[in-house]
């Protein structure tokens, strides 16, 4: 049971990633209100109507929820220092998109921050799981 714990719940998470990203897919493609529009300091729908919403003419929300698919897929194949470099890039892109938020359209996605916090737990437990995989390689062979 407990040797299925990590990638579990870091495959849980990054489902959860991407359900934020689709609904903020959703927001992208839409001209209606949003429900995650709530005053003009968070608006989901400016930020995913902003030229910074598209990279190459790819929503960057498919960009999220292709990464966190990876994610899911690294996690359960058990690939604990693939699933690490990978959450850096994905902790990196969500920090770069985050910069965007705060200092250029000066506006917040509640989907994007939620993102944010998920992808930065993923990062924190895929670091553990690795630590965790190192120390017990370094105490199982101790002249490595």
């Amino acid at each position: 049971m407990k040797r299925f714990l990590m990638p579990s719940l870091i495959s849980l998470l990054a489902v959860i990633g991407v359900v934020v990203s689709a609904l903020a897919l959703q927001v992208h493609y839409s001209t209606a209100v949003q429900a995650c529009s709530i005053n003009e300091k968070w608006d989901c729908g400016i930020v995913n109507h902003s030229p910074f919403a598209d990279i190459a003419g790819l929503p960057v929300a498919i960009i999220g929820i292709a990464g966190y698919l990876a994610l899911v897929g690294l996690a359960l194949a058990r690939q604990r220092a693939l699933l690490f470099l990978a959450t850096l890039v994905g902790l990196g892109f969500a920090l770069r998109l985050t910069f965007i938020e705060e200092y250029v359209l000066m506006v917040w996605c509640l989907y994007c921050v939620i993102s944010q916090v998920v992808i930065g737990l993923i990062t924190c437990l895929s670091f553990g799981w690795l630590a965790k995989e190192y120390i017990a390689l370094r105490r199982a062979n101790p002249t490595v």
